[in-house]
């Protein structure tokens, strides 16, 4: 009889997964709506330079320039920032899922991310994302993002594990797609039972 392939190591997004999304469309309506900002302009001037800012080419400080004080603002870049880092709200039951799945199974955890570098890191720290994950393949980081494969392939490299032994939780389906088109077996999460039971599918049942 032909033995299954253990699952040694577990792919993450993070937002949508394991936390909020960090700076998505209704964070930046949330921060138009703040900070009295023409948000036609703002999320035009958003869409210009997103990609670069998540691939790490573009500093949080170059970035707010481009999208925010290009003009003289009666508020503080610092208040800005404050305001973009409080938007990030973690999901305890996911994390706890996973730190668990993590020890009961001995897996490698991975996160594969599109994430710009400062948010990346506050959420990284405040939400000690480090406690449990193994290694950040973070856009931001190694300067590509989904939907390019090429993340997924660089995490395989750099985590030394082929696909057939890797299980990916992603929220975007397209995004679940492609890490299936590499050869990942990728569960498309929707909210905590749901990934519960597909990840139990696939005999890595939570601490009970």
């Amino acid at each position: 009889m032909k033995r299954a392939i253990p699952i040694t190591t577990l792919f993450l997004d993070v937002g949508g997964v394991l936390l909020t999304n960090g700076w998505d469309h209704h964070a930046r309506r949330r921060a138009a709506k703040k900070f009295k900002l023409e948000w036609t302009e703002m999320e035009d001037r958003h869409q210009l330079n997103f990609a670069i800012y998540e691939e790490g080419k573009l500093t949080l400080e170059e970035y707010l320039g481009q999208v925010v004080f290009h003009q003289k603002r009666p508020f503080t870049r610092a208040r800005f920032r404050g305001f973009m880092f409080a938007q990030s709200k973690p999901y305890p039951e996911m994390i706890e899922l996973i730190a668990q799945i993590k020890v009961r199974h001995g897996l490698k955890v991975v996160v594969v991310s599109n994430e710009a570098r400062d948010l990346n890191i506050y959420r990284i720290r405040k939400f000690k994302l480090d406690g449990f994950v193994d290694l950040f393949i973070s856009s931001c980081f190694v300067h590509v993002r989904k939907p390019d494969a090429d993340i997924f392939r660089l995490a395989m490299d750099i985590a030394q594990t082929p696909a057939r032994q890797v299980v990916y939780i992603e929220n975007t389906p397209m995004f679940v797609q492609i890490a299936q088109g590499v050869g990942i077996r990728s569960i498309l999460h929707t909210d905590h039972k749901s990934t519960c039971a597909q990840l139990s599918a696939l005999g890595l049942e939570a601490i009970r």
